[in-house]
């Protein structure tokens, strides 16, 4: 099974921004989608962005105006652009892919990067 890690997570200011990064690694035949999702406490986990193939997005009505997905397919890498931060944005942000190696389709979870929005 391919190795997913995600990078970027941290400390910011409302109204700053943050990257994240989101690499697949390891045996890889294609990739269906990539995307973020993201849980705060107490909260149940909630979609952020995914991206597809084809470049389709679709995004959380929360984020939607000041996140933007993107995704490079040379080096199978998804990022997170998120700008114009919130205190409500604060939570662990778990990337998520869909992607088959030569025989198995697998829906595979990172192990998540704490965003913490505060002044």
């Amino acid at each position: 099974q391919a190795q997913l890690v995600e990078s970027g997570g941290g400390l910011a200011q409302p109204g700053g921004s943050l990257r994240l990064s989101c690499a697949l690694s390891g045996t890889i035949f294609s990739i269906s989608s990539m995307g973020w999702y993201r849980q705060a406490p107490g909260k149940e986990r909630e979609l952020v962005a995914v991206i597809t193939s084809s470049g389709y997005t679709n995004y959380g009505d929360s984020v939607k105006g000041r996140f933007t997905i993107s995704r490079d397919n040379v080096k199978n890498t998804a990022y997170l652009q998120m700008n114009s931060l919130k205190s409500e944005d604060t939570a662990v942000y778990y990337c998520n892919t869909l992607y088959s190696d030569y025989s198995v389709t697998w829906d595979a979870w990172g192990q998540g990067t704490l965003v913490t929005v505060s002044s």
